[in-house]
């Protein structure tokens, strides 16, 4: 089992959300951090047919099965959203604590159900990190194989990627009745994932797929929503130039990814393996300011022209470029030298790359190979 960076709270102390995407190992974690917990596993059909039936069992059983100071663990409590009135008035009349786990918020969020009125904390598991996988870790795996623990163990993990795609397809989309058309949306994952790390263009996808822009926005909304990614805001303030301000979508985990869009092995020098590259960064950004609860914001900054730098940490605090290049050139530092003219106030510029060794530019840039940026994060150097 890797030692997971996500602390959750002590035995009987928090009422918590536990949300992540489909196997990242929530449950493993869960069982691992409360292994005396009351478990109700909405994904049995039996559990699911008493609770979304008669809610109100909650209520009655946990009187009998669970004393006072046990945690109750509810597994994909997002099928039965009815379920959070219960766990609400336990909460406050039973002082019963719980760990509400879930692959999806949209039906909760969209269902106007019971979120327990801000008296549970919200947690997000990711995909293995660097730092959870420990100094076994091998980048070319991890950016062909993905961060989910059994795709990144598997010798053969398109096998898995493709069970993983099609029971998201029928658990999470059909199931869930989120698109009245499954085969499009199937085919819009296809096109979407050739848009990682990248500027969304909606008409192109809505084009390609045939359908329309507001409903190519609307799956966009559900990949989110079922944590299968996140949108990369752009940085907008105080412009002195013309900026980009549509946001970048990054999928969750780059070994869907790379299946999705047909790219099979991503080799070290080529373009793709940068993309796959630059997803990874944004993965570990992201994992690190959740675990840590930094609070930091992630955005990108780009000019009209084109010139870009990947990622900046609140207002400017850190700018970062990813660039899987083994020797940094002065044209790698485009961007950052642009930026600094444009946003004087920018702290620190990092190229996180495959160099062997890091360095200091004249001008102040640091060149951080990815172990080292990675260790950097662990410290808390960065943010």
């Amino acid at each position: 089992m890797f030692s997971r960076s996500l602390n959750l709270p002590a035995p009987g102390t928090e009422t918590f959300f536990l949300w992540g995407p489909r196997q990242t190992g929530k449950t493993t974690l869960l069982k691992h951090a409360y292994p005396d917990a009351v478990w109700i596993d909405l994904l049995k059909a039996e559990e699911y047919r008493r609770y979304v039936q008669n809610p109100e069992l909650l209520r009655a059983e946990l009187a009998e099965r669970a004393p006072v100071g046990r945690h109750i663990v509810i597994d994909e409590v997002q099928k039965v959203p009815q379920l959070l009135d219960e766990v609400h008035w336990l909460h406050e009349n039973r002082a019963f604590h719980f760990a509400l786990c879930g692959s999806s918020a949209r039906k909760v969020k969209r269902g106007q159900a019971n979120l327990l009125g801000g008296r549970a904390i919200r947690y997000e598991l990711f995909g293995l990190t660097v730092r959870e996988i420990g100094p076994t870790y091998v980048l070319d795996r991890l950016l062909n194989h993905g961060y989910l623990p059994r795709m990144y163990e598997s010798d053969r993990p398109q096998r898995l990627l493709n069970s993983y795609v099609a029971d998201y397809l029928k658990e999470e989309v059909a199931a869930e009745g989120l698109v009245r058309n499954l085969p499009v949306f199937s085919e819009f994952l296809n096109i979407a994932a050739l848009s990682d790390a990248e500027l969304v263009n909606f008409s192109t996808i809505a084009r390609d797929c045939g359908v329309s822009s507001h409903t190519i926005r609307g799956y966009f909304h559900i990949l989110e929503d079922t944590l299968l990614g996140r949108w990369l805001p752009a940085y907008k303030k105080r412009p002195k130039r013309r900026l980009i301000g549509a946001p970048k979508f990054y999928f969750s985990d780059v070994g869907v990814v790379n299946y999705l869009a047909r790219r099979g092995s991503v080799q070290p020098g080529s373009e793709l393996y940068g993309k796959a590259f630059e997803n990874w960064v944004f993965h570990e950004l992201s994992a690190h300011n959740a675990y840590t609860e930094a609070f930091a914001t992630l955005s990108y900054w780009r000019l009209a022209s084109g010139i870009e730098v990947d990622f900046i940490i609140n207002d400017m605090q850190v700018a970062i470029e990813a660039k899987a290049s083994r020797r940094i050139t002065d044209d790698h530092l485009r961007g950052l030298r642009r930026l600094v003219q444009d946003q004087p106030q920018v702290g620190e510029r990092i190229v996180v790359c495959l160099e062997p060794k890091s360095r200091l530019t004249d001008d102040g840039i640091r060149i951080l190979p990815a172990a080292e940026f990675c260790h950097s994060l662990e410290r808390g150097d960065i943010f």
